[in-house]
């Protein structure tokens, strides 16, 4: 299902998922669906960069990197948890045990384990760690796949910037397009594409309809804007508007579009390895997308929030999706030669607390966590920082969200002294104070 105005999801602060609008079959030729495509008239001409593309994996709630990827074997059981260490492809390097495909996989990509997030808000850190900014009142700041859309545009007749689920916390505008407009936010897919049918709404034209009826609605269309035409003081507003729903047009009968999205010509067994779950499989129509054009691709897992019954939640239900399907797609992107030119970049809300609760749950925390980064030069298996014997505050090497900001926005090939506007026309530089993560370029 298609979502034009970002939904909210629900965490433990109670806030609840509401879809602000949806666009079901295209209301007859989409009347919103172009909204969605004015970045093709807004993209940036004169600007030369680095063409790499982006796959955001954004683990809804806060990964405990406990857990994971930064275990504390010798700390006591109220710190240490349930699982057990295992060794990975880096000597000298453990994982918990719920991690074994990314323990091998270690040389495929880079840890960051002595992130200090600085903020423990489920709202807020969706919105700072998308934007790598902090939380303004007076205007929301755009996420990184927005900025892209702004500044690139289209590749092909695809949206630049997909966002796969709705797994984002929208309290604050996280993981939108903010002062840049609606036009940029993330053209929203929610349908599971690991069901035996999976069809993307919206996209196609619904059964029945063909370019011929579409083309009919479309005059029908014309006639009613143009008695409004007449009265209205803003023919300019209608005109960029005809260039939006003519953009709809090519979306939904462009060859690449329908291509795209049938991700059952794939291969079953490289399905199976990317896992046969939503997951998985939204990583794989991820890789998909980016061969069809769209430039920056968000891929959203939900659940991770876990005050309560943590181990056998990550053990048996988390983290098995997310170690198949996270290093089936770098080497899927390897395999193919486009790893070199496609950033992977997993990111959370925060960290979790060192202490286990009294429901086998850990809290939020906001000084220490983890993030990862590979391909576009990122070297693979580089375990940047390290956390105290309780993992609660890095020790060495410590780095801050706007610091992982400016590491993507470098690798995207965008200038951190970038300048966009807001509407009201006030100056907005891409990046303040942020220190590219040198060890990872």
């Amino acid at each position: 299902m298609l979502n034009l105005l970002p939904a909210l999801s629900r965490t433990c602060e109670g806030v609840s998922r509401r879809d602000f609008l949806r666009v079901g079959a295209l209301a007859g030729l989409g009347i919103s669906l172009p909204m969605a495509l004015a970045a093709k008239a807004a993209a940036k001409d004169g600007r030369k960069a680095k063409d790499v593309n982006c796959i955001l994996i954004w683990t809804l709630g806060g990964t405990s990197h406990h857990d994971t990827f930064d275990p504390k074997p010798e700390a006591p059981a109220s710190v240490r948890g349930e699982y057990g260490v295992i060794r990975t492809a880096v000597p000298g390097v453990q994982f918990t045990e719920v991690c074994p495909t990314m323990a091998r996989e270690l040389k495929r990509y880079a840890l960051l384990r002595s992130w200090n997030p600085r903020n423990g808000s489920h709202g807020a850190a969706d919105y700072e760690m998308m934007s790598g900014h902090k939380f303004n009142p007076n205007f929301v700041y755009p996420c990184y796949g927005s900025i892209v859309s702004q500044q690139r545009g289209f590749k092909t007749k695809l949206p630049p910037f997909v966002q796969l689920g709705s797994y984002v916390d929208r309290t604050f505008g996280g993981g939108s397009s903010g002062y840049l407009g609606i036009e940029h936010n993330p053209f929203e897919i929610f349908a599971d594409p690991n069901v035996e049918k999976f069809s993307a709404r919206d996209i196609t034209p619904p059964a029945g309809i063909d370019v011929k009826r579409l083309n009919r609605r479309r005059a029908m269309l014309s006639k009613i804007d143009a008695l409004q035409r007449q009265a209205d003081l803003q023919p300019a507003a209608f005109e960029a508007l005809d260039r939006h729903y003519q953009a709809a047009l090519n979306l939904i009968t462009a060859p690449e579009t329908k291509k795209a999205f049938q991700i059952g010509s794939e291969d079953p067994r490289l399905r199976d390895r990317y896992g046969r779950n939503f997951f998985g499989q939204r990583c794989l129509l991820a890789r998909r997308l980016l061969e069809a054009g769209v430039r920056f691709v968000t891929v959203t897992d939900p659940s991770w929030d876990n005050h309560q019954g943590l181990f056998p939640s990550i053990k048996n239900s988390l983290m098995p999706r997310l170690d198949q399907g996270v290093p089936a797609l770098l080497a899927d992107l390897q395999e193919r030669g486009m790893l070199d030119s496609t950033l992977v970049v997993w990111l959370t809300d925060f960290g979790r607390t060192p202490k286990i609760n009294s429901a086998s749950g850990r809290d939020h925390w906001a000084s220490a966590g983890f993030a990862i980064m590979a391909g576009a030069g990122v070297p693979g298996g580089a375990v940047l920082g390290k956390t105290d014997d309780e993992g609660g505050v890095a020790t060495r090497d410590e780095y801050f969200t706007q610091d992982i900001a400016a590491t993507i926005y470098t690798k995207l090939g965008l200038p951190l002294d970038l300048i966009t506007t807001t509407p009201d026309g006030r100056p907005i530089k891409l990046n303040e104070g942020g220190r590219v993560i040198r060890e990872w370029m």
